[in-house]
């Protein structure tokens, strides 16, 4: 397979992620990724992992949960990551000759969950600069824009900007150390904006630049909202630990050097390759 060819990132594709930073490619993963994803969220839910944020723990509503770096312990998401052929639709939208992958992300809100996930930008949280970083958010279960799905600034991965990270529940920690402009304020001057947001059923995948502006509601709806999103990395990207940055993956924990391709296939795993 051809590094900038995937039978599920056509051309037209592949321009509209170029322009827009952000598209929708509908069944991505079938029933049975859907299953055994499915059963890895139930099972956090009642067993979180180590990288967990919970705010109402136990709770059948009014719930926003989110587990990461699940990969080199759950045999599902580490399946997932190495055989979904994610990596791949990511490498072709970026237009890199390859995909590594740097983090899984569960994130769940129950019905009626009123924390919202902030507008932000991903890449001033993640140490790593370059383009060719993107997301694949799978829609485990079905979400509309309405109630919980997410929305973008449509071209906002080409302003030039670096916004600071912020904690999404206002706690100080280590993305405080960030010094920085805020992001701007959306939600309080949407008119203003091009946004654009994605209803996705069960399968559905929206890939997006580390780049742009994005964020979603609570959950207003009356079922759970779940989805997987993937992290990965192309030709372009260096390694860049800086404060105020996400220190699970820090400098003691990897050979990559700052200002170098993080080629660590320990930590960061080349899934796919011209």
């Amino acid at each position: 397979m051809s590094a900038l060819i995937h039978e599920q990132a056509s051309d037209e594709l592949k321009n509209e992620y170029r322009k827009n930073g952000v598209v929708k490619i509908e069944q991505v993963v079938g029933d049975d990724w859907l299953e055994k994803l499915s059963s890895v969220a139930d099972s956090q839910l009642s067993n979180p992992g180590l990288w967990v944020t919970d705010t109402n723990p136990g709770a059948a509503k009014d719930r926003l949960f989110t587990s990461r770096y699940r990969w080199e312990t759950d045999p599902i998401i580490n399946d997932f990551v190495f055989k979904s052929g994610v990596g791949g639709i990511a490498a072709a939208l970026m237009e890199s000759s390859s995909s590594r992958f740097y983090f899984d992300h569960l994130l769940i809100k129950e019905p009626l969950t009123g924390n919202p996930t902030p507008w932000h930008q991903d890449v001033p949280y993640w140490p790593f600069l370059g383009k060719q970083i993107c997301s694949a958010w799978v829609a485990i279960t079905e979400a509309k824009v309405a109630d919980s799905s997410l929305e973008f600034v449509r071209g906002s991965h080409d302003w030039g900007s670096y916004y600071a990270p912020e904690a999404f529940d206002g706690k100080d920690g280590w993305a405080s150390e960030f010094e920085g402009e805020k992001c701007p304020d959306i939600e309080a001057s949407r008119t203003e904006y091009e946004i654009v947001g994605f209803d996705v059923k069960p399968g559905d995948a929206i890939f997006f630049s580390a780049w742009i502006i994005h964020g979603s509601p609570g959950n207003s709806g009356t079922k759970r909202r779940a989805a997987i999103s993937t992290r990965w990395l192309g030709d372009d990207v260096t390694w860049f630990p800086h404060a105020g940055c996400d220190p699970t993956v820090a400098d003691e924990d990897t050979t990559s050097v700052t200002g170098q391709y993080p080629a660590d296939n320990q930590r960061f795993p080349l899934i796919h390759c011209a």
